[in-house]
C-alpha cells in the first residue's frame, strides 16, 4: 500500500487553515472515489474534475480502483475548489503503477482544475500565502493568475502554475535536481504595490456646497460618522464619492488586512489595496448582504468597508433590521454573527456616511412646502 500525503490551505480572512490531504488507493474492494473530511458540494465535485484532468493530462483515472481522499482536520468544514490540484497530486503519489516521484516537503498547493488540466484562478490567494508563511511553508504553488497577489507576501517562494502537466514535470525534475531544465517553473517575482491614484470625483470638481465640504473634512480628520440630507440632485452622492479622496492612504498593515478581506470575498482586485475602500449597497439590500450572516456566517458590506467608508444612500429606506444592527459595529468596530452551525467575528471599522431627503417635506419651484402649508 502506498499513501500520498501533502498540504493545501483553505482561505479565510480571519483564520486561514492548513489542510492535510491523504490519498489511499487499493485494488481490493469495489472501485470508488470518495472524499471524506466534511467537504461541501464543491469539494465533493472535485473527484469528477480530478478524474478528467488526470485523464486529459495523460495519466490513469483513480476511479478504476478504490480511492479514498481524506481532508484533515476532519472536524473543520471545507469549502471551495482549492483542493483540486493537491488531490490530483496526492492520487499520483499514491498510485503504485505510476512511475513518478517528487518531493512535497515544505510545499503547499492550491488551485482549481479544469477538465483539460488547466488551472483556474481562486479567491483568497493572499490569505493562503500569509498562512503558508506563518506555518513555515517555503514554497507555494498557485494558479498563474493568482501569482501577483500571492507574491505580495515577502519571504515566500511563489510558483505560478498554468497546467497540471507543467507542475508534475517541474516537481519531477526538481526532485532529480535538473535545475537547468526549461520545464522548471521559476519563482514569481514580487510586484511593487501601486501608488495612490487620482480619485474619480474630487472636491475640486464640486462647485459650492462649502459648508458640506467643511463638515466632511472634519469627519475625515476625526473619523466621525456623518449624515447629509437635502432634496434630490443637490450633490449628496457626489460629495460622498469625493470623501474618499481626502482620506489618507492605508498603512502597510491595513493594506494587507483590506486586501485579504476583498480577496477572500472574490472581489476583482488589482494588487494591494492602498486606499480606503468604499462600499455603497443599494437600499433594497438584505440584512445578510449588509451585515453578514447565513447558515455558515459570511461577511457583509460592513466588513468589505473595513478601514474605509460605508455609504448608505436613501438611508431611511433601508430595512429596519439593518439600521438597528449598525449600532454594534459602529461602537465595537466589529460584528459577531452566531448561528446554529457556526459563530464568527468579522472586523467592521468604517466611517458611515448616510444620505437622505428631508422628511415630511415637498419641494415645489425651489421652495420648501411643509405639510402644514399644504393644509
Amino acid at each position: 500500500m502506498n499513501l500520498g500525503k501533502l498540504f493545501t490551505a483553505q482561505a479565510d480572512f480571519s483564520a486561514p487553515q492548513i489542510i492535510e490531504i491523504e490519498v489511499d488507493i487499493t485494488k481490493r474492494g469495489i472501485p470508488a472515489f470518495s472524499i471524506v473530511g466534511l467537504g461541501d458540494k464543491a469539494v465533493d465535485e472535485s473527484r469528477e474534475r480530478v478524474n478528467a484532468a488526470l485523464r486529459n493530462s495523460g495519466f490513469r483515472e483513480p476511479k478504476q480502483y478504490k480511492t479514498v481522499v481524506s481532508l484533515s482536520p476532519a472536524s473543520l468544514r471545507k469549502e471551495g475548489s482549492y483542493f483540486d490540484l493537491p488531490i490530483a497530486l496526492g492520487v499520483l503519489l499514491a498510485d503504485d503503477e505510476v512511475e513518478l516521484e517528487f518531493s512535497t516537503e515544505n510545499k503547499l498547493f492550491v488551485g482549481e482544475l479544469s477538465l483539460d488540466g488547466i488551472l483556474k484562478p481562486i479567491s483568497g490567494a493572499l490569505s493562503i500565502a500569509l498562512c503558508a508563511k506563518q506555518t513555515g511553508i517555503t514554497s507555494l504553488y498557485v494558479p498563474a493568475e493568482n501569482a501577483d497577489e500571492a507574491a505580495l507576501v515577502e519571504g515566500l517562494r511563489v510558483f505560478p502554475v498554468k497546467t497540471l502537466q507543467q507542475l508534475i514535470e517541474h516537481l519531477a525534475q526538481e526532485h532529480a535536481e535538473e535545475k537547468n531544465s526549461s520545464k522548471i517553473i521559476r519563482p514569481h517575482k514580487q510586484v511593487a504595490p501601486p501608488g495612490q491614484t487620482e480619485p474619480t470625483v474630487d472636491f475640486s470638481h464640486i462647485v459650492g456646497q462649502e459648508h458640506v465640504k467643511r463638515a466632511l473634512t472634519i469627519a475625515a480628520a476625526g473619523r466621525h460618522n456623518i449624515a447629509m440630507y437635502g432634496p434630490a440632485g443637490t450633490g449628496k452622492t457626489m460629495l460622498a464619492k469625493a470623501f474618499c479622496g481626502i482620506l489618507p492612504n492605508l498603512n502597510p498593515d491595513k493594506q494587507i488586512e483590506s486586501t485579504v478581506i476583498h480577496s477572500c470575498h472574490g472581489s476583482d482586485i488589482n494588487g494591494l489595496i492602498t486606499e480606503p475602500p468604499m462600499r455603497a449597497p443599494h437600499h433594497t439590500s438584505s440584512y445578510v448582504a449588509v451585515i453578514g450572516g447565513g447558515a455558515y456566517p459570511k461577511p457583509g458590506e460592513i466588513t468589505l468597508a473595513h478601514n474605509g467608508v460605508l455609504f448608505l444612500d436613501e438611508f431611511p429606506e433601508f430595512d429596519k433590521r439593518v439600521l438597528e444592527s449598525l449600532r454594534e459595529p459602529l461602537e465595537d468596530k466589529q460584528v459577531r454573527i452566531s448561528r446554529s452551525k457556526a459563530s464568527k467575528t468579522f472586523p467592521a471599522d468604517f466611517i458611515l456616511i448616510a444620505a437622505m431627503n428631508p422628511p415630511s417635506a415637498v419641494y415645489r419651484s425651489g421652495s420648501l412646502i411643509t405639510p402644514a402649508d399644504e393644509r
